[in-house]
C-alpha cells in the first residue's frame, strides 16, 4: 500500500518532533556501531557519538520539542550510561570499568540545560552549552591526541596546549554563531563569546573523571546567559 503525503500530515506534530530527534540519534549510533565493528577504534567511536548526538539539541531547538521530552530522554540516557559502565550495553562507547563518568555527565547536562532554558524560553543558551561541549571538547580531545606535542598538567591530568587552543577556538566560533544569530551583531556579543570561550577552555583544562561534560556546558551556558542579560538588556 502506498504511503501518501496526507498520511504524514495526519500524524500529530509532537510525534513527528520525537521521531526526528530519535532518527538522528539512531543514525549516529548506527555509524558508531559500524566503525566499532570494522575499524576497532574505540576512541574514534566515542567521539562520533560525543559529537554526533550532541547536535540533537539543534533539532530540539528548531522544532521546539517540549522540555518534558528532552528531560525524559536525559533521564533514560543517564540511567543507561550508568549501567553501561558495568554491562556491555553500549560497546565501543564506554569501556567497562573505565575511570570516567563522562558519558553519564554528558546525558545529565543535556537534561539540566533543557529544563533550565526551555523554562526561560531561551533555548539558544542550552544549544550553546551543549554544542561547546559537543564540538569544542570533542575536537580538542582528537587534536590533542593526534597533534599535542606541548604538554602541561593540571591536578595530575595531562593536557596539551594544542588541544586547549582547539577548545578555545571552537568554543568561540560556536558562541559567536549562536549569539550573533539570536542577539545581533554587536561588539558586546563578540566579547561575551570570547569570555565564554576562555571559561570553557579553563573548565575543560581542570577536569577529571569526565566532569568537564557537566561543568563545560553548564558553565558556558550560564555565563553566556548572565552576561547577555547584564550587557544587552
Amino acid at each position: 500500500m502506498l504511503i501518501t503525503f496526507s498520511d504524514f500530515t495526519s500524524i500529530p506534530v509532537f510525534w513527528l518532533q520525537i521521531a526526528s530527534a530519535a532518527l538522528w540519534v539512531l543514525l549516529i549510533l548506527l555509524i558508531a556501531g559500524l566503525v566499532n565493528r570494522f575499524a576497532d577504534k574505540p576512541e574514534i567511536v566515542r567521539k562520533i557519538v560525543h559529537i554526533g548526538t550532541g547536535n540533537v539539541i539543534l533539532i530540539a531547538w528548531w522544532l521546539d520539542i517540549p522540555a518534558s521530552v528532552g528531560i525524559t530522554a536525559s533521564i533514560l540516557a543517564s540511567a543507561t550510561t550508568l549501567l553501561s559502565y558495568r554491562l556491555p550495553i553500549l560497546p565501543g562507547i564506554n569501556s567497562v570499568g573505565r575511570q570516567s563518568l563522562g558519558t553519564f555527565f554528558y546525558s545529565v547536562s543535556f537534561g539540566i540545560l533543557v529544563a533550565w532554558f526551555w523554562y526561560l524560553q531561551q533555548p539558544q543558551y542550552a544549544a550553546l552549552g551543549i554544542l561547546i561541549m559537543t564540538w569544542g571538547d570533542g575536537l580538542a580531545a582528537l587534536i590533542g591526541q593526534r597533534f599535542g606535542r606541548h604538554k602541561y598538567q593540571v591536578f595530575g591530568t595531562e593536557k596539551s596546549w594544542e588541544g586547549s587552543l582547539t577548545m578555545m577556538l571552537v568554543s568561540y566560533v560556536v558562541s559567536s554563531l549562536i549569539l550573533v544569530g539570536t542577539q545581533g551583531n554587536s561588539w558586546q556579543t563578540w566579547v561575551i563569546s570570547l569570555i565564554v570561550a576562555v571559561l570553557a577552555t579553563a573548565l575543560e583544562a581542570v577536569s577529571f573523571l569526565g566532569i568537564d561534560n557537566l561543568t563545560v556546558p553548564l558553565g558556558s551556558a550560564a555565563l553566556a546567559f548572565f552576561l547577555s542579560q547584564l550587557v544587552l538588556n
